[in-house]
């Protein structure tokens, strides 16, 4: 893996790790950020067993002398922390994930003697601080998980938002050039995997207070630029999403319609 560095000042560097899959392979594709300051460090959803010892590999190159203090994991699906057990057995990191999804990410394989090391995520968000730089965790819940969570750096003014922002269908551009070409990439994921609107309106409103430059998703290309984050954060506030698409297919196979003149249940 190859790592491409998006921030660098004196004490503080953000480096995407570049994606571990290759032309043809059935995972998805996937984004790994680290972000050092200091000699403390983060990585963000590091990933999945298929590739874990090649992101291990490329993390303790990159680290150079700094420790890998924590490990973040913004919702519990596999391609974020498959490999959760692996990052704390090798590692002295502490794990930090919803409190929703502590007792699931067990059945990952947690050893136990690492459990004292995963850390519930209050449904508030939470400051992580590296080498004494605070990191804001920020809630995104139904953002596509119950319990859900961005990391805001404000150093870097990188957003880093998971799943969100996410364009599989785009995943050989890192970063957005041309936005209205880039919708279609960008409406497959969050038409199906958001709800609604009403999760939205207030992600929207704690994230327009703050000052990003970058919006970092886990799939596929970056948003540079304020303009470019502007045009996303409109679009994502006029987007419809959720189940409005799919009730099309609530009809059950097979099954014989009430008979006339008696009640569905729900008018009983």
């Amino acid at each position: 893996m190859s790592r491409i560095e998006l921030f660098e000042s004196a004490d503080h560097r953000n480096i995407l790790l570049e994606d571990a899959t290759e032309a043809g392979d059935p995972a998805v594709q996937a984004n790994q950020h680290l972000v050092i300051h200091g000699d403390e460090a983060m990585i963000l959803d590091p990933g999945g067993l298929r590739f874990y010892s090649r992101v291990l590999a490329a993390t303790l190159r990159a680290l150079g002398g700094a420790r890998l203090r924590h490990v973040f994991l913004s919702h519990q699906d596999p391609d974020v922390v498959a490999a959760v057990n692996g990052w704390l057995m090798t590692t002295s990191a502490d794990a930090h994930i919803s409190v929703l999804w502590l007792r699931f990410v067990a059945h990952f394989g947690l050893d136990r003697l690492v459990l004292d090391r995963l850390h519930g995520i209050p449904d508030e968000g939470c400051t992580l601080e590296l080498a004494g730089q605070p990191l804001h965790v920020l809630p995104a819940h139904f953002m596509h998980s119950a319990g859900n969570f961005h990391v805001f750096d404000p150093v870097s003014r990188i957003l880093y938002t998971g799943d969100l922002g996410a364009s599989l269908q785009d995943s050989e551009q890192r970063v957005v050039t041309d936005f209205d070409a880039h919708v279609p990439a960008l409406v497959p994921f969050h038409q199906r995997y958001l709800p609604c609107r009403d999760v939205i309106r207030p992600w929207l409103r704690m994230v327009r207070e703050l000052d990003v430059e970058t919006i970092a998703p886990q799939h596929g290309a970056m948003l540079r630029g304020e303009a470019m984050v502007d045009r996303f954060l409109h679009w994502l506030e006029t987007l419809e999403p959720g189940i409005a698409h799919l009730e099309y297919l609530y009809r059950a196979p097979g099954v014989v319609a009430v008979p006339a003149g008696r009640a569905p249940r729900d008018a009983r």
